[in-house]
C-alpha cells in the first residue's frame, strides 16, 4: 500500500497514457493543495519523462511504472518514470530549426536535478525528476480520538472516505453504557458507536473546506 504522500500506478505503452499520467498527478497535487507553478511544471516534467519511455524499445509489451511522491515536509516533489528499455536518456542539443529532441532540456530546465538509476529488480532503468515544490502540503494530519469527542465540523473516516461531521448526539444503551451517533453532510447513515470506539479524524483541514475522498486515484493499463 502507497504511503499518503506517494502514488504509484502503470501506463499502457499507447499514446493516451501520457494524459493520463498528468491527470494522476494533477489530482494528486490537488489533494496536496499544491501551488499552481509547482502543478504546471510537475505536469510539464512528468509528460516528457513519460513520452520518453514510451518510445524506448522494449522486449514484449512491458508496462511503464510510475511513481510520485512528496518528499520532506512538502517542499520537493519527486517525478519516477521506469521502463524495460535498454540504454540511458542523453540531453540532446538540437540546432534551432530542428523540431523535436528538446524534451530532456525542458527537464533539466525545470527540475532541481534529475538523474537515471538501473531499476534494483527486473530489466530496465527509472529516469527520475526532482522539483522544489515549496507550500505542498503532502497528507492533513490524522488522529484517533474515541467518538464521543468527535465535533460537528470535522472530518471523519468512514466506509472507506472521508465525511464531515453534521451533528453529534449520545444516548444511553438499555445496559447503561453510552452510544454516540454521528450525523453525516452527505445523507448517508448515521455512525451509531461506542462512546470510547476510536474514529481517525483530520485535523488539519482549513476552514470552510469540504473533506475530500483520500482513495488514491488509479489507472488502468
Amino acid at each position: 500500500m502507497a504511503a499518503p504522500n506517494e502514488v504509484t500506478f502503470r501506463l499502457s505503452r499507447c499514446r493516451s497514457s501520457v494524459p493520463k499520467a498528468r491527470a494522476v498527478l494533477r489530482a494528486k497535487l490537488g489533494e496536496w493543495r499544491s501551488e499552481q507553478a509547482a502543478a504546471e511544471d510537475g505536469e510539464l516534467v512528468l509528460s516528457e519523462l513519460v513520452t520518453n519511455a514510451l518510445r524506448v524499445p522494449v522486449p514484449g509489451d512491458r508496462l511503464v511504472g510510475v511513481r510520485i511522491e512528496c518528499r520532506g515536509r512538502g517542499e520537493l516533489l519527486r517525478l519516477e518514470v521506469s521502463d524495460a528499455g535498454a540504454g540511458r536518456p542523453e540531453v540532446q542539443r538540437p540546432g534551432e530549426l530542428t523540431k523535436g529532441g528538446r524534451g530532456l532540456l525542458l527537464v533539466e530546465a525545470l527540475a532541481h536535478r534529475w538523474g537515471v538509476d538501473e531499476r534494483r529488480a527486473g530489466i530496465g532503468k527509472t529516469v527520475w525528476a526532482e522539483l522544489l515544490a515549496p507550500g505542498i502540503d503532502p497528507a492533513p494530519t490524522q488522529v484517533e480520538i474515541a467518538a464521543v469527542t468527535v465535533r460537528p465540523g470535522q472530518c471523519v473516516r468512514a466506509w472507506g472516505a472521508w465525511h464531515a461531521v453534521r451533528s453529534v448526539r449520545s444516548e444511553r444503551y438499555a445496559s447503561g453504557g453510552l452510544a454516540v451517533i454521528i450525523a453525516l453532510d452527505d445523507g448517508g447513515p448515521a455512525l451509531r458507536l461506542d462512546a470510547a470506539e476510536p474514529l481517525t479524524v483530520r485535523v488539519a483541514e482549513p476552514a470552510g473546506s469540504p473533506c475530500q475522498h483520500m482513495t488514491s486515484p488509479t489507472v488502468s493499463s
